[in-house]
């Protein structure tokens, strides 16, 4: 392929893979199951560069790929054969790449693979088919242009085979997760593989004999072996010397190669170096490597930092030992019969030390400073070169003292030599801050710092400001917002105005149309219990009046099962399936058990007819057994539902039923009045198989569920099952509880009884329901609309909402519906602490958010902060216990704390202020926290394959055992909650039995033997899953007793077994694939459409038109249309419900998902095609689920939550997943993967503290704010049992003090001050929210907003883009991978790359970061003593130890050390680079990690972000682009966003514009302010362009 093809290639490729790519977190779903390929040399690429020393190059990879193995992880590292050929010209790269392989096989556990020859082998090409990687990281950049295009048809060729690829370039870390650009395998490009033709010179050929020769002497002279750095050192002095006495001889060298070896070493002779300078070299050279073996690492740490390069006559030399030190370990690599120790393999090198040796023998040592060695290093050193000269006999390289024996510089002596220190950081020392609160969190850690004094120059000239208060200006004295006050209010019951009154009547009334969508019409009055007597007289005549409709009712049924018996029975015979259905639609609708007992008499006679003359028609041919199931499904439904009615001529016919089936041994158990003569002639009807298994094979789904049959008097609508009494009895004690069970289990119930319980003890108590989503708010309010309705004093309603767009009865409601941000919000309010005391229960729906990426630390909040009992649901929790536990903790904490509340004097004062009625509210307290768990689905799940042969489209049953390998079930065992349906244990025991026939349990386990089926008519579910539990338990007693072989075959042949939601993860696929199925139906329905359809239609549309008339606005359809007429695409939806199809995803407005969920409900929707919006918990349960599409969302998590739908509760028997187009290794690991497990995020910010110390400082009740502020610092999810992260957590939050007190947002008793409003206003966009008040405090803004003339009040259109801009810059902060920079679409209507902020203000971002960078090195000093030392001379991985005896017996190892050198807060190994205190900020990994603090967590705004090989990263211009053209169109073709994700973006940047307005309005005294008004006009013209987008 030649060079411009592979150009063009990669460009289109990169161009397309760009559409693709999302920053994402890389580990949200690392479970057991899941593993990813890291490209070595990718990894070699990242990290080394020129400058980088060889033992902190391996310091970056091993903290590199420790921080995924802490997380999780599980990887593999490949380095590919043909790849090692592009570094020959690159010896430095190639001498690195080898002892980076023969390090990680050796000192890691890492599993490294180098057999692949390329991308492009057959053998890689089945280590993807066999593992399928969740992904493969690739760097987009190589050291040449021939090796970038390599690694991007790397990139290609991977995305071909369906795996997807994540960049190198711009990853990121944090406590908990790997960020970086994912690129999804959308695109299939097959390519083609040229390898690099690198003809092996004769000086490779040459190297290679000389290598190998001197090996074999040096075996000889030390057989004992050595030091791996010895060993190398001496092989490379000897071949170099060698090879480079004969280049410069030219001797024995064919002519064809004398050319080449002139053009690449040699130069004129006086610029070259002679054979005696080389071998002065190679002494420095053995005498560094001897330092290395005495020096420990924090000595070399302080050697001096030495700027000077080799010089041009000295780099030949060194290149060409650089390809003899990479043939020597390719060599040493297959020298398995020789002792070496390779622990230092990381440590071959230290060029700062060799250089120092270097300066010292040419400069120092020549002008009279002469030190010693010391007796040890200069025997060693002796030793080492006399084993050289041993090897060389031939040659003679002189003795090995003196060290020089020539006068040539190998330094250039043109540049500063040593390194100058930047600006000094300030002195150490806290500035001390007086509160009992920080001393009660972090006070142990304080007394281990230094604090300065009073009279300390950075204490002195800390920033005045006045005192903030959150109710009124400092100046003015105007009142002041906080965030609630800040939401849309619309629709609150308090309003009076008539306009009002009819908006809350219409979303009243919505709510009551969208609950009756979800369960139908169940509403119930709620009274208040102190009002209602025990039992009214009313209520006595209402039960006698319900026992008379009853009666009459039952009379009425039974009228009309006369009426229809005829009718069904008729249908069953002639149509089986129909019939069947006619008669289940009457049994659902019948009340009456004894009309349903005589309507299934008759059906179990008319379907034994059917199966009679079924059997005498099929003969001996295969048989229809669905017409027996019906036949015993009948008489199952007859025993256990209606046995108290059966009479004895009623047991007769069912065993007479039974017989004719086959299963007599069941018939004689039931009845033994059956005449034996009848014995011949009924056996041609039999079933032909045990009556076990045939329960189990194909009556799976129809076994009856075990459920209780008394009444619980606290529920009226169904029999709660065990599990659920036990939620009732949770809220009844007022306990906690944390509630696991699956999908459409019934756990929500138990929200709606708190609620019911809270509305009848008083007016006053308030129950918070905290949904992940404002879909989730919706469809919750809904409910509540549906299900209760109580009389209230005016002013106070049952239900409000509370969410970032808008907010409506929050405050004077009894059952608030919010999200987890909004009541943070609340929580924290200084001045909402009443109303926070009035919550008597929080129910978190979907707690499994706690793990998630974005916000998942808002959810530790409120668990922590609350003191009233919660209930916390969720379907896929693995380790529930671990969360109890810590949630138990905090409940402890709670008792503690709140008996110390009520004896404080504060509380008791606001207690005498409480009201009577508040005194009702009193209940009785408990700090329990109980664990529900219930595991079993009410309907099973089977999983199906689907796949396109031949044009043929085939579905295969996959078994769950196929997903399972007989190491996975050694190391994890089974997964938790891998279930199989009746029938699925069936096939695992017949393979079982097929595979091992001497299987000593193979009688045992026989269906009709097994204890709990054994001559049983009814078989139940619940003995199913014990027939369930015995398989799996001896699945895993096969692999004990050492039958791994037959586990591995039995479950490799299972892999062969042979309303819906269509589930894609891509916006636009989703409609595509909506309107595609719209399309294909249409033309499907024309082609077979009967000639006389359009006249029938025709003569149907004019009867119906005058009924459409009359009543077309009473019909539901038309009510639910009209909710999305406004909306851009109502048409489509219309036209696709119309035949029965919807889309769901994130970008749709709410209004349009609400309807097409309202729909699938009602049935007029039968498939949707959908994104994970479908995952949190919206209700639209389902038949058959259909993932149609891989993703990187595609996880375990995500897997249960939207399988899960499948399989509706009450009308489904079966729930089906399907999976199309997913690789079938994809589909084994979401099978076989539990979910991961919740470990918290990082749950403090510096905007965070500052609301904690503003809540301590400034509530109404401080002894309450108290106790929730130490609640949060103290009870981390990230911490709980976790020592090390409660140390890091109080480092942060000393920082966090430092930073906000020495910009004047605290003062010295950690009062909140100036401009914390609008800083805490702000505290999603950290930093950014304290840089936008740097420029206010600058007066920039006033600078750029002027009017288009003096006393206007307009501003231009340049100004108002100059305020995008620098917003933008600020707040929309979305950066792109480097290589995109490449790719940009020559004509485009946005600009895409975000420009420059304005000179003056790129200024002010440059002074915040230097007084930053200043702070937090200053602080990083002070915590530097906490480090863990030990651990820092330890490489982080391999845990390689460099700490030993220090060296002070040698006068040289002192002089070399620099003792100004400052690095105190500085990795040991980094320093070897030259990195020092005032480079923190400069260096990757160069902050001591044991302190548990990054330079990450500074609240640094970057102005240029570089990736690792220092390409600056753009950020994408989208939120300027949309303000210039208005297009969301735009920005998916040109800004590389999807319409979802670019739509919300906007929308948050438009709230934040508002919220900026706003805050400035407040703060401001002057309300015709220029800087005022341009943010109100930009708020107006910003959420004008996104409205009419």
């Amino acid at each position: 392929m030649s060079r411009p093809l592979h150009f063009h290639l990669c460009k289109i490729m990169l161009i397309l893979f760009l559409f693709s790519f999302r920053y994402v977190s890389l580990l949200n779903d690392f479970v057991e199951s899941e593993f990813f390929v890291i490209d070595g040399d990718s990894l070699l690429l990242k990290y080394l560069c020129k400058k980088r020393q060889y033992l902190p190059f391996f310091y970056l990879v091993e903290c590199f790929l420790l921080d995924f193995t802490q997380k999780g992880a599980k990887y593999v590292i490949v380095f590919f054969k043909d790849v090692e050929q592009m570094y020959f010209s690159y010896p430095n790269f190639l001498f690195h790449r080898t002892a980076l392989i023969q390090h990680l096989k050796c000192n890691t556990d890492i599993v490294i693979h180098t057999e692949f020859s390329n991308c492009f082998s057959p053998e890689w090409l089945i280590f993807l088919k066999e593992s399928y990687p969740y992904f493969v990281i690739i760097s987009d950049i190589g050291l040449t242009s021939l090796q970038e295009d390599y690694l991007h048809i790397f990139i290609a060729h991977t995305l071909s085979k369906k795996i997807s690829v994540v960049l190198t370039s711009g990853q990121e870390s944090d406590a908990l997760t790997v960020y970086g650009y994912y690129v999804q395998n959308v695109y299939e490009h097959r390519l083609f593989f040229q390898q690099v033709n690198c003809n092996t010179s004769y000086l490779w050929i040459l190297s290679r004999k000389n290598v190998c020769r001197t090996i074999l002497l040096l075996k000889h002279l030390w057989p004992e072996g050595s030091d791996i750095r010895c060993i190398v050192c001496v092989l490379t002095c000897i071949v170099g010397l060698k090879m480079y006495s004969n280049m410069l001889e030219n001797a024995k060298v064919p002519e064809e190669t004398k050319e080449q070896l002139t053009k690449k070493f040699s130069q004129k002779k006086s610029e070259s170096l002679t054979l005696e300078e080389a071998a002065d070299l190679c002494r420095l050279q053995c005498l560094s490597v001897v330092f290395l073996l005495h020096l420990p690492l924090s000595q070399r740490a302080r050697i001096r930092i030495i700027n000077s390069c080799w010089t041009k006559q000295v780099l030949p030399f060194i290149i060409m030992q650089q390809h003899c030190d990479y043939f020597v370990l390719k060599q040493l690599n297959d020298e398995s019969d020789w002792k070496l120790d390779l622990t230092h393999l990381p440590d071959l090198r230290d060029n700062s030390l060799l250089k120092n040796l270097s300066h010292y023998y040419e400069i120092e040592y020549c002008s009279g400073l002469h030190f010693e060695l010391g007796k040890e290093i200069k025997c060693e050193y002796q030793y080492l070169w006399n084993t050289v000269t041993k090897l060389a006999a031939s040659c003679d390289f002189g003795d090995a003292f003196p060290v020089r024996t020539t006068s040539q510089l190998f330094l250039e002596q043109k540049q500063m030599v040593f390194k100058e220190s930047k600006e000094e950081i300030p002195s150490i020392g806290l500035i001390p801050v007086k509160s009992d609160l920080v001393e009660d969190y972090a006070g142990a850690v304080l007394a281990d710092l230094p604090i300065l004094s009073s009279n300390n120059p950075a204490v002195t000239s800390l920033i005045k400001q006045t005192e903030f208060d959150e109710l009124r200006h400092w100046h003015s004295g105007k009142p002041l917002s906080d965030d609630y006050d800040r939401t849309k209010c619309s629709n609150d019951a308090k309003c009076k105005g008539p306009k009002e009154r009819r908006g809350i009547q219409k979303l009243q009334s919505y709510y009551r149309l969208y609950g009756r969508s979800l369960e139908g019409n169940i509403s119930k009055t709620i009274v208040t219990q102190v009002d209602v007597p025990l039992k009214s007289k009313a209520e006595i005549i209402a039960e006698e009046n319900q026992k008379r409709l009853e009666a009459k009712e039952e009379k009425k049924e039974q009228e009309q099962w006369s009426a229809l018996s005829v009718s069904i029975e008729r249908e069953i015979k002639e149509n089986f399936t129909y019939g069947i259905n006619r008669l289940e639609n009457f049994l659902k609708t019948c009340q009456s058990n004894s009309v349903k007992f005589t309507a299934e008499m008759a059906g179990l006679n008319v379907c034994l007819e059917v199966w009679k003359e079924h059997c005498r028609n099929q003969g001996k041919k295969s048989r229809d057994l669905s017409i027996a199931v019906q036949v015993m499904r009948r008489i199952h439904i007859l025993l256990e539902k209606h046995k108290e009615l059966l009479k004895k001529p009623h047991v007769q016919k069912l065993s007479r039923c039974l017989k004719y089936l086959g299963f007599e041994n069941l018939a004689c158990s039931l009845s033994s009045l059956i005449i034996e003569s009848d014995n011949e002639k009924i056996a041609k009807y039999t079933t032909e198989m045990g009556a076990a298994r045939f329960q189990l094979q194909y009556m799976g789904c129809y076994l009856f569920r075990e459920e209780r049959k008394d009444p619980d008097p606290r529920i009226q609508h169904f029999i709660p099952d065990t599990w659920q009494r036990e939620l009732l009895d949770v809220v009844d004690n007022n306990e906690s509880a944390v509630i696991v069970a699956p999908t459409s289990s019934g756990k929500t119930y138990a929200s709606f009884y708190c609620m019911e319980k809270v509305l009848k003890e008083s007016n006053e108590g308030v129950v918070v329901y905290v949904s992940p989503t404002k879909a989730l708010v919706n469809q919750v309010m809904g409910t509540i609309y549906n299900r209760f309705t109580k009389t209230l004093p005016h002013g106070l309603v049952v239900g409000g909402t509370f969410t970032r767009d808008y907010r409506h009865d929050t405050l004077n409601c009894q059952i608030l519906v919010t999200v987890p941000q909004c009541l943070e919000i609340l929580l924290l309010s200084p001045h909402r602490q009443d109303w926070v005391k009035r919550i008597r229960y929080v129910i978190f729906d979907e707690v499994h958010c706690l793990g998630g990426e974005i916000g998942a630390e808002v959810w530790e909040h409120l668990l922590v902060m609350i003191r009233c009992p919660f209930l916390a649901l969720s379907a896929t929790i693995s380790n529930p216990e671990h969360l109890t536990e810590w949630l138990q903790s905090v409940k402890r904490y709670w008792q503690l704390a709140e008996s110390t509340i009520e004896e404080s004097p504060g509380s008791s004062t606001t207690a005498r202020k409480c009201t009577r009625k508040q005194k009702l509210q009193k209940t009785k307290k408990s700090y329990r926290v109980r664990l529900v768990l219930h595991g079993e689905r009410y309907n099973d799940l089977e999983k199906y394959v689907c796949s396109l042969k031949d044009n043929d489209f085939i579905i295969d049953h996959y078994h769950p055992c196929a997903a399972l390998t007989v190491s996975h079930i050694e190391n994890y065992g089974l997964p938790l909650d891998i279930a199989f349906s009746p029938r699925e244990s069936i096939q695992l025991y017949d393979m079982m039995a097929k595979v091992w026939e001497e299987w000593p349990r193979l009688q045992e386990l026989d269906p009709e033997e097994f204890t709990s089926f054994k001559n049983k008519i009814v078989i139940t579910k619940a003995d199913a899953k014990n027939y369930e539990q015995e398989l799996k338990k001896e699945l895993i007693n096969w692999i004990t007793l050492g039958q791994r072989e037959k586990v591995t075959k039995n479950v490799r042949t299972l892999t062969n077994l042979t309303s819906i939601f269509v589930l894609r993860f891509n916006i636009h696929s989703v409609e595509r694939t909506a309107i595609d199925t719209f399309y294909n139906l249409m033309k499907k329905q024309r082609s077979e459409r009967d000639p006389n359809t359009e006249k029938k239609i025709k003569s149907l549309t004019d009867k119906l038109r005058k009924t459409n008339k009359t009543l077309g606005k009473c019909l539901i359809l038309m009510e639910i249309f009209h909710r999305i007429r406004s909306q851009r695409k109502s048409f489509l939806l219309r036209m696709l419900a119309q035949k029965g199809i919807g889309y769901h995803h994130a970008s749709m407005s709410y209004k349009e998902r609400q309807v097409v969920e309202m729909l699938f409900r009602m049935g007029y929707i039968r498939v949707v095609t959908a994104t994970g919006s479908l995952a949190l918990g919206i209700n639209m349960p389902c038949k058959s689920v259909v993932f149609s599409e891989d993703s990187v969302y595609l996880d375990a998590l995500n897997y249960r939550q939207m399988s899960g739908r499948a399989g509706r509760r009450g009308q489904d028997m079966i729930g089906s997943v399907f999976f199309y187009d997913i690789p079938l290794p994809k589909v084994e690991k979401l099978i076989k993967s539990n979910v991961p497990q919740l470990k918290g995020q990082f749950p403090l910010s510096i905007s965070l503290v500052l609301r904690l110390m503003l809540l301590a400082a400034k509530a109404d009740d401080k002894a309450d704010a108290r106790a929730k502020v130490l609640s949060v610092l103290k009870h981390s999810l990230l911490s709980f049992k976790q020592k090390q992260n409660t140390e890091m957590l109080k480092v942060y939050f000393i920082f966090s003090l430092q930073f906000l007190v020495k910009e004047g947002y605290l003062d010295q008793e950690g009062n909140p001050m100036g401009f914390t409003g609008l800083v805490t206003h702000l505290h999603y966009h950290e930093p950014s929210n304290f840089v936008l008040v740097s420029f206010l405090v600058k007066g920039l803004f006033h600078k750029l907003c002027q009017p288009v003339e003096n006393g206007s009040t307009v501003f231009s259109e340049d100004v108002m883009e100059q305020l995008v801009l620098v917003l933008a810059n600020l707040f929309g902060r979305r950066y792109l991978p480097a290589c995109a920079t490449k790719f940009r679409r020559t004509s485009c209507q946005s600009k895409v790359f975000l420009e420059d902020l304005p000179e003056e203000f790129a200024a002010a971002v440059h002074e915040y970061n230097c007084k930053i960078k200043k702070n937090f090195g200053c602080f990083l000093l002070t915590v530097a003593k906490l480090a863990d030392m030990e651990q820092e001379y330890q490489l982080p991985l391999s845990r390689i130890d460099f700490t030993h005896k220090e060296c002070d017996n040698s006068e040289l190892t002192s002089h070399l050390m620099n003792s100004t050198k400052s690095i105190a807060s500085v990795s040991p190994f980094t320093c070897l680079s030259g990195t020092i205190d005032q480079d923190l900020f400069d260096a990757e990994n160069a902050v001591l990690h044991t302190i548990g603090v990054n330079v990450r967590n500074a609240p640094l705004c970057w102005l240029e972000k570089y990736d690792n090989q220092g390409r600056r990263m753009p950020l994408n211009a989208y939120a300027l682009d949309f303000f210039k053209h208005g297009s969301l169109i735009a920005l998916t073709t040109d800004n590389w966003l999807n319409e979802g994700d670019a739509y919300n973006l906007l929308k948050d940047f438009s709230l934040l514009i508002k919220a900026i307005g706003t805050s400035l309005g407040e703060l401001c005294d002057d309300p015709n302010d220029n800087v005022v008004l341009a943010f109100q006009q930009l708020s107006k013209s910003y959420s004008a362009k996104l409205v009419n987008k």
